[in-house]
């Protein structure tokens, strides 16, 4: 029986019999190991980036069609001994590209094509093995945050896509008269790329917040700014597609005058391809141009999100969209260098650089206005 409290108790004396409430046990039940989950995201997401970086190169030096032969498995291994040197090299002459392009090529240059090819599908091999032993590694551990698996497995099963089209690709350009992969294979290949580098940057700032936070940051969100960073989301995503058309032809050097193109403000022969479709994604006049045109859009855009910006009252908030600002002028400004000095492959692969810096830091900008961090009213 529980004693009665005598007369003279004090009233706010604590019972040790009673439970006290603590706060945030939701959260911690459903947090599992978010700090070495972010951590992992951070080591994928500097994969995918060299990833990209290293598949920029690998267009850059006409590397990509070096490798004949998609083996997901035995390719990790390269040629061991001159005779299989030599399979790989009459491999790679039966190709267009050697026919018409590199005929007389000797082993040694051979050799310098195939290895950059080799390393980018090797890096594509190591992304798919740290992702799968992270993954499956949190799962077995019963680690991974609720409602948080099916996001995990999707970056898995996203980049295995990307295998398959990079594949996809490749063989676009073994047959008939190309040189090059279809432009439009590449662009689905680098969209996609940048579709899982971003998903990777939003799910870890979503992780590097508890779930109680956001519900209650979502109703302080600035609905406007948030918007305009979702389009401009999609509007850099559209200008990383086109350039992936402009490098798929070698867009970039043909037009090396700015802000003209050849003396011109539209090129002439912009629509001279039959059918008339094609010049959006073969025409280097019009994919050029329309590289432009969708850059100059992109600028304007963000300038005015920028403006917007100035009337928040949170002082992040206004510090991220002068980040987004500042890397946009900076990329543009990355990119007419590019044009004037015929798209060298150490300022394009620093415009590549530039692209996936810009989409990241948009992403967290967006981010921010949904889900503001608290400050004080000071």
């Amino acid at each position: 029986m529980s004693q009665k409290p005598g007369i003279f108790q004090e009233v706010d004396a604590a019972d040790p019999t009673d439970a006290k409430p603590q706060g945030g046990m939701i959260s911690r039940r459903q947090s599992g190991a978010k700090r070495a989950i972010r951590g992992w995201l951070l080591l994928l997401a500097l994969m995918v980036a060299l990833m990209i970086a290293v598949g920029g190169l690998t267009r850059l030096t006409d590397s990509g069609l070096s490798i004949t032969e998609w083996k997901p498995v035995t390719g990790a291994l390269p040629p061991l001994g001159e005779a299989a040197w030599n399979v790989e090299f009459d491999k790679y002459k039966a190709t267009p590209e050697y026919q018409l392009q590199n005929k007389g090529m000797s082993m040694a240059e051979f050799k310098v094509i195939f290895w950059w090819e080799w390393g980018h599908r090797q890096l594509g091999r190591v992304i798919g093995l740290v992702w799968a032993i992270g993954f499956f590694g949190f799962l077995a551990a019963r680690k991974i945050p609720k409602g948080w698996t099916g996001r995990l497995l999707g970056l898995g099963v996203l980049g295995g896509a990307q295998g398959a089209v990079g594949w996809w690709m490749v063989s676009s350009g073994l047959t008939g008269r190309m040189v090059d992969v279809a432009s439009y294979r590449l662009a689905i290949h680098l969209g996609l790329a940048f579709v899982i580098i971003g998903l990777i940057a939003w799910y870890r700032l979503l992780l590097n917040r508890r779930p109680d936070d956001l519900l209650q940051a979502r109703r302080r969100r600035e609905g406007a700014l948030a918007s305009m960073m979702g389009v401009l989301v999609v509007l850099a995503v559209a200008q990383v597609l086109l350039g992936a058309l402009v490098a798929g032809i070698d867009a970039g050097r043909g037009y090396i005058d700015w802000p003209m193109m050849n003396g011109e403000f539209l090129p002439s022969e912009s629509f001279d391809y039959e059918p008339f479709w094609s010049n959006f994604f073969e025409n280097p006049a019009l994919v050029q141009f329309n590289h432009r045109m969708l850059g100059y859009l992109v600028l304007l855009f963000t300038a005015y999100a920028w403006w917007r910006s100035r009337s928040s009252a949170l002082r992040k908030t206004r510090r991220v969209f002068n980040w987004v600002a500042g890397l946009v002028v900076f990329q543009m400004l990355l990119g007419i260098l590019t044009v004037l000095y015929a798209a060298p492959w150490q300022v394009a692969i620093l415009h590549q650089i530039g692209a996936i810096i810009v989409v990241i830091a948009v992403l967290r900008a967006r981010f921010a206005a949904l889900y503001p961090a608290a400050q004080s009213l000071r």
